[in-house]
């Protein structure tokens, strides 16, 4: 689904690009939960990122067709986005392994499916043109929005994104061939709005981490 060079942009509009070193193994401290350590690189900084330590429950592990990458990968990527827009994950240049919980959370038993918070219209057309833009300046090359993962993130569907999707492109902010964007002209002119929306975003959740390390150096 996703590489190293994929990019995946928080509904607060951080863009992250995140490596994954598959699989999942067994918790060595003997509790009955697996783990996969991964890499969350913050894109427009100057090497920030956040390592963790993605642990599966016994809950959430009975739900999964299995733990390979094609089934469990999406919901992996939305829940560290989640907890990127949640400001639970700190980007510094160094910095230890953080655990992130990759629990019932996210799945809805009673619907038996995933949920990480419905979007509105209007916010999945802010996502996409983000995605596009933050993928062109950080990464190049077209841009899948028919990810499944991005439908999965705004509770959607991939036809509908698609359909969004096709709406910004006949506004003239991006081509659109099949499921692969490309970003125009007029899409990289608004570097301004976007840089400020990242600095915005960025600010929030470097205020909250400095916070907490003020509270516990007291």
């Amino acid at each position: 689904m996703s590489g190293p060079s994929s990019v995946y942009v928080t509904l607060s509009g951080l863009p992250l690009l995140i490596e994954f070193k598959w699989p999942f193994h067994s918790s060595t401290a003997g509790a009955d939960f697996w783990v996969l350590h991964a890499d969350v690189k913050l894109g427009n900084s100057e090497g920030l990122h956040a390592p963790v330590a993605v642990n599966l429950s016994a809950t959430v592990r009975e739900v999964l067709p299995s733990m390979e990458p094609k089934d469990v990968e999406g919901p992996v990527i939305n829940a560290l986005r989640k907890e990127v827009d949640r400001r639970q994950l700190e980007f510094v240049k160094s910095g230890k392994l953080v655990p992130v919980q990759f629990s019932s959370r996210y799945y809805d038993f009673k619907r038996n499916k995933w949920v990480f918070g419905k979007a509105s219209d209007e916010a999945i057309a802010t996502l996409i043109t983000r995605k596009v833009f933050w993928h062109s300046r950080v990464s190049g090359g077209n841009v899948w929005v028919g990810d499944p993962a991005e439908a999965l993130y705004v509770e959607s569907t991939v036809p509908h994104i698609l359909k969004i999707a096709r709406g910004l492109a006949e506004s003239g902010l991006m081509t659109l061939e099949g499921e692969w964007a490309s970003a125009n002209a007029s899409l990289m002119a608004q570097a301004e709005r976007f840089e400020a929306e990242f600095k915005a975003a960025f600010g929030e959740l470097d205020k909250k981490h400095a916070f907490e390390d003020g509270v516990r150096n007291r």
